[in-house]
């Protein structure tokens, strides 16, 4: 498979999924980004959200190098597999945006997206690239907080406000050249839970893009019912 050509006049939207976790709270014999959803592989259906997208230059995954079973999953264009994943999350996309060096622009736009998200669609794609638009911190889908929220500390519980609290979700959308500088400037993996906080500890505020509860991360076993249930409903009805 070959890289996009490169430079391009104008930024580009770039997917990039680091997939190289083992699921471990999963408790299945397999990577939980391989179980099956609806008769397919759960990273199946998210390069596929993407593919669907025709604002989508190109989509990278990151796998361990000894993967055995991306080449099976993988369609034969459209996706580029990236064998440097590391032993976290963000070593993954580091060593991934490394990778693309000189394949991408500075300005090109990456969307890095957890591959356990079987339900992103095309739809939520263009709704976070419109509303981002050129902000120059990026953007993110995220879902504000509509239930009340406890806080439990010691025994101690009390009532938090959700005012102004959402629950991010991927994918989380930033230039290359920025995304790479806040995360070479993470020097503390525990204090950066998501891309948008690596962002953030650079004094940057991304913008918050809603999102959709389809879009949910399948972490536990009970996670792919919910899953399945959300992409059932969500496949075109079949033509007579």
């Amino acid at each position: 498979m070959n890289d996009p050509a490169v430079p391009a006049s104008r930024p580009r939207y770039f997917a990039l999924i680091p997939a190289a976790g083992v699921g471990a709270r999963m408790a299945a014999g397999s990577p939980k980004q391989y179980l099956p959803i609806l008769g397919k592989p759960m990273l199946r259906h998210t390069l596929d959200a993407f593919l669907s997208s025709p604002l989508i230059a190109h989509t990278y995954v990151v796998v361990s190098a000894d993967d055995p079973v991306i080449d099976s999953i993988v369609p034969e264009q459209g996706v580029t597999v990236l064998g440097c994943g590391g032993a976290t999350r963000m070593e993954s996309i580091r060593n991934g945006l490394q990778a693309l060096h000189g394949s991408v622009a500075l300005d090109d736009w990456m969307l890095v997206h957890d591959a356990a998200r079987p339900g992103l669609d095309a739809e939520l794609i263009e709704r976070l690239i419109v509303e981002t638009g050129e902000h120059p911190a990026g953007g993110l889908l995220a879902l504000p907080v509509v239930d009340t929220v406890k806080r439990n500390v010691a025994g101690e519980v009390a009532t938090v406000s959700r005012d102004g609290l959402w629950l991010a979700q991927t994918p989380q959308m930033f230039r290359y050249g920025l995304l790479v500088r806040a995360l070479d400037a993470a020097t503390d993996p525990t204090a950066i839970t998501d891309d948008a906080s690596a962002v953030e500890a650079l004094g940057l505020a991304p913008k918050l893009v809603e999102g959709h509860p389809r879009n949910l991360k399948v972490t536990l076993p009970a996670d792919i019912r919910i899953a399945e249930m959300y992409l059932a409903a969500h496949q075109p009805e079949p033509t007579e």
